[in-house]
């Protein structure tokens, strides 16, 4: 007795309706012809996904390096991937520690804008009176962040992380940023074209 059904064949992600069809001839050997076709069809998604990674890598090697040149890490890192895990944590504070130029192209969701030429221990010491309370400072990539960072950790606050890779690296993984509006946006401020070069995603604004 022959048996009829809907069947999924999944190749690389990449899933297949064949239906109806005998399961006699799913146990058949597909013919050559058929599998050439069928990797012809994936290569351009694995090239596309290996450039990807590629490029990201290349980003976050480049990255390195720079931090390592001009941070000191005298204030600890916290990476973009547990900020994104802890973001809407009602009890951590997200300091852009940029111009207002930048912050007004994006910046995170519910971040508060304390900048960098003209910062104000003050004016944070009005918003966060608990100096224990967790706060993440960033910038355009964690090197104006770090010098922010400091200030804090000297006025007392006790619980001060600088988000490596800043905003770029956080765009470059894809995650989310906000303009003035609060709605969602691809802009991001690139700071100088010089720059510009470690922001691999999103569009770029000067």
């Amino acid at each position: 007795m022959k048996i009829y059904s809907t069947t999924e064949i999944s190749l690389s992600h990449n899933t297949v309706m064949v239906a109806p069809l005998e399961l006699e001839a799913v146990a058949r050997e597909p013919s050559p012809n058929k599998l050439n076709g069928i990797r012809m069809n994936l290569k351009p998604t694995f090239v596309v996904i290996f450039i990807l990674h590629a490029v990201l890598a290349t980003a976050q090697d480049s990255v390195d390096k720079l931090l390592s040149k001009y941070n000191s890490l005298s204030v600890p890192y916290i990476s973009v991937e547990e900020l994104k895990m802890q973001q809407n944590n009602d009890k951590i504070y997200i300091l852009d520690a940029r111009e207002p130029a930048e912050f007004e192209v994006s910046h995170l969701k519910n971040a508060l804008f304390v900048g960098y030429n003209d910062f104000s221990e003050q004016l944070v010491l009005k918003d966060i009176k608990d100096k224990s309370s967790p706060i993440v400072v960033y910038c355009s990539l964690g090197i104006r962040s770090e010098k922010i960072a400091e200030k804090l950790v000297r006025a007392g606050y006790t619980n001060v992380r600088n988000l490596y890779g800043g905003i770029f690296i956080w765009k470059n993984k894809g995650y989310k940023i906000f303009d003035t509006s609060g709605k969602e946006t691809e802009k991001v401020h690139a700071f100088s074209k010089h720059w510009s070069k470690y922001l691999s995603n999103g569009e770029k604004v000067y």
